[in-house]
């Protein structure tokens, strides 16, 4: 398996005293190419590790598979470096019998990019035509109580191993409404660290994710709203901000989705009605 992490000699420069070397711990980045039999589907830039939970959730999140048992068997093909040793950076997924494979089209390409040019309502039309799931309407009273939505932060950070050795991944974690982790995954890549949190649900047939807080360490961009969505997830909360088309998709898509929390304030950008902002009161 590739490396988390890598080790690196730097020179540290500081006001405070003379220059000095000192090994830093970096978050590792190395490509990973994605066949499906063995046609090439795509190249992703990740952090190695739950590297099926990646393909998984990618695949999901591009319409290919939504059930476990249309992914079939995944596997790491022959890839060496310049010194022969195997790269772990080219896995071969082989979908179930009848499951078609995908267009490889500029419709592909509508709703997987938000710097792809195509107009906003056409990006969210894609991402609607391409859903398996939709979204279950709010539960009556809200689903998850502001306080433990407000919490979600900071479980994440204490739990993220690799961020607390490198401090340069991005972190998804999938909480239930009353704030029990269910999957933790870390990445360079903040869409590659959702697409292992929704392969990790697939894989496990958990899928559709309702009754779950998607919460992630950074801002909250289209293509993350459209990846929680495509998985059923009812509510993503970031800690920073949105983009103005995340919050369209949200709106329109029904998803809640939250932004800025910080401690003890939360924006609530879309589908308020999910959160319970105090006994007997929803905002």
């Amino acid at each position: 398996m590739g490396r988390v992490t890598q080790r690196r000699k730097v020179l540290k420069l500081s006001l405070a005293g003379p220059p000095r070397r000192k090994e830093d711990i970096m978050a590792a980045e190395e490509p990973l190419e994605i066949r499906l039999g063995r046609k090439p589907f795509s190249v992703t830039m990740r952090t190695p590790g739950d590297d099926f939970d990646l393909v998984a959730g990618f695949l999901v999140s591009e319409g290919v598979v939504w059930q476990p048992e249309q992914l079939g068997a995944m596997r790491f093909c022959a890839g060496e470096d310049e010194e022969g040793r195997q790269t772990y950076n080219v896995i071969e997924t082989q979908l179930a019998p009848g499951v078609p494979l995908p267009d490889t089209s500029l419709e592909r390409h509508v709703y997987t990019s938000s710097s792809c040019g195509i107009c906003g309502t056409a990006s969210i039309d894609a991402v609607t035509k391409n859903s398996h799931f939709g979204l279950e309407p709010a539960p009556e009273g809200g689903g998850v109580a502001l306080e433990t939505l407000l919490g979600l932060p900071d479980q994440l950070r204490r739990r993220q191993q690799v961020f607390e050795r490198t401090g340069g991944v991005h972190a998804a974690g999938l909480f239930t409404f009353d704030g029990e982790l269910l999957c933790l995954r870390e990445d360079v890549g903040r869409h590659n660290a959702v697409d292992k949190v929704i392969g990790w649900g697939l894989r496990e047939g958990r899928l559709p994710l309702r009754g779950t807080v998607l919460q992630v360490s950074g801002r909250a961009s289209f293509e993350l709203v459209q990846k929680a969505y495509l998985a059923g997830i009812p509510v993503l909360s970031a800690v920073s901000a949105p983009s103005s088309l995340a919050v369209e998709l949200a709106e329109e898509t029904g998803l809640t989705l939250a932004g800025f929390s910080r401690g003890e304030t939360i924006n609530v950008y879309s589908h308020p009605k999910r959160v319970r902002a105090g006994i007997g009161i929803s905002v």
